[in-house]
C-alpha cells in the first residue's frame, strides 16, 4: 500500500475513533451544563432564546412553582417546575407558560458540542494519519532492508 493511501485509510480510521470518543465526551457534559445553566442562569438562556420564542414586544419570564414528580420507588417528591411565559407591557401573558426553552437550549447546547467533537477531529486526525502513514512506511523499509 502507498504511504498516501496508508494515511488516508489511517486518517478515516483515526477520525472516527477521536470523534466517537470527543461526542461520547461533550454531549453529556453539554447536556448537563444546558440543565444546570438553564434552572440556574436563566437570563442567559432567555437572551438567546426569547427573540426565536416570545412574540415582539413581550418580555421573556421564567416562571417556577412547586410541584411533585414520582422517584424510583414510585413515591412523590417535591420538585420545582421551570416554564417560560412572554408577558407583554401591560402585564398580560401573550405565550402560554411551556418548558419548550429548556428542551430548545439543551438541544443548541448538544448539536454546538457534535460540531465542537467535529473540529477536534479534524485538528487531531490528519496529524494522526500522517503519523501512522511514517511509520509504516518506515517499518516496510527496514523489513525490505534489515542490514540498513
Amino acid at each position: 500500500m502507498k504511504p498516501g493511501v496508508t494515511g488516508a485509510a489511517s486518517g478515516c480510521i483515526v477520525s472516527i475513533i477521536l470523534f466517537s470518543i470527543f461526542s461520547c465526551f461533550l454531549v453529556p457534559l453539554s447536556m448537563f451544563v444546558a440543565s444546570f445553566s438553564s434552572t440556574m442562569m436563566p437570563d442567559l438562556v432567555l437572551n438567546v432564546l426569547a427573540p426565536y420564542l416570545c412574540p415582539a414586544d413581550s418580555t421573556p419570564f421564567i416562571f417556577t412553582y412547586a410541584t411533585t414528580m414520582r422517584d424510583q420507588n414510585n413515591f412523590d417528591v417535591n420538585a420545582t417546575a421551570y416554564e417560560m411565559q412572554c408577558v407583554d407591557a401591560a402585564g398580560n401573558v401573550v405565550k402560554e407558560p411551556s418548558p419548550n426553552y429548556a428542551f430548545i437550549w439543551t438541544g443548541i447546547m448538544a448539536v454546538t458540542a457534535v460540531i465542537i467533537s467535529a473540529v477536534l477531529t479534524l485538528l487531531l486526525a490528519a496529524p494522526a494519519g500522517v503519523l501512522i502513514a511514517r511509520i509504516r512506511a518506515r517499518s516496510k523499509k527496514s523489513r525490505e532492508n534489515p542490514s540498513a
